[in-house]
């Protein structure tokens, strides 16, 4: 109990020290550039108390439970031995993290609600739903295929830069065949599901699998996942775009 209380102020001290730049920059501007008072002083310190218990929180969450699970169960599958099972593991893990993805759900609905104004979809609720709702399921599925791809350069041992290299040539070129209105929602795409609730756990993986397996080093072939759960999503929106 002290040890995890010890941790738990340490991890505020840290939030703390993180967060003390962007006060100090919004202070600076406010006070010497606007030379105007904050506006609900009270209100504005209790926001702030908030975002650092969050952080602290959020923080120590992914220490002591999603970094451990994550790699534990990395570990489970590898010496298990059932690539069938691994791959089942790996998509479902990027699909279901996706899904919940808050920037992801919010990106989604902004979306829906300019392409209906911009009369690309009909201006009812229902079709708004389904937008946003079919924009977050193909993010997420190309998310779990992504890391499916991860998993497997982590048991192949392919090289990571030739991979990424192929995916943003693909990139560029879907680009210039892609409907204008949807390559700004692709690429923004790209960058949400990396966020909160996903790159923890993939991160947590790659390093798991790649420290239980010969030959691997979890520095060099642990990581990459993230690179691909950034690099998919567009391609796939892209090619929703088209579709719709």
């Amino acid at each position: 109990m002290k040890d995890t209380l010890e941790k738990l102020l340490r991890s505020m001290g840290n939030s703390v020290r993180d967060l003390l730049p962007i006060f100090l920059v919004v202070i600076f501007f406010q006070f010497i550039v606007l030379q105007q008072p904050l506006p609900n002083i009270g209100q504005i310190l209790l926001g702030i108390l908030f975002v650092i218990l969050g952080l602290t929180f959020f923080i120590h969450g992914l220490e002591q439970g999603l970094f451990p699970i994550g790699e534990s169960m990395a570990t489970a599958f590898a010496r298990k031995g059932s690539l069938f099972l691994l791959v089942l593991f790996a998509f479902s893990l990027g699909f279901g993290t996706t899904v919940a993805e808050p920037a992801l759900i919010a990106v989604a609905a902004e979306a829906a609600d300019v392409a209906a104004a911009g009369e690309m979809i009909e201006d009812s609720e229902g079709a708004r739903v389904r937008y946003a709702n079919g924009l977050r399921y193909t993010v997420a599925l190309s998310v779990g295929l992504a890391i499916v791809l991860g998993v497997i350069r982590i048991l192949r041992g392919w090289p990571l830069h030739w991979i990424i290299i192929g995916g943003y040539v693909l990139v560029v070129i879907m680009t210039m065949f892609a409907p204008r209105e949807i390559i700004g929602i692709a690429y923004d795409s790209g960058g949400v599901t990396t966020s909160t609730i996903t790159v923890p756990l993939v991160t947590a993986l790659g390093v798991g699998l790649a420290s239980s397996i010969r030959g691997r080093n979890p520095m060099i072939d642990g990581f990459g996942l993230i690179a691909f759960a950034s690099l998919t999503p567009m391609l796939f929106v892209m090619a929703y775009g088209m579709i719709i």
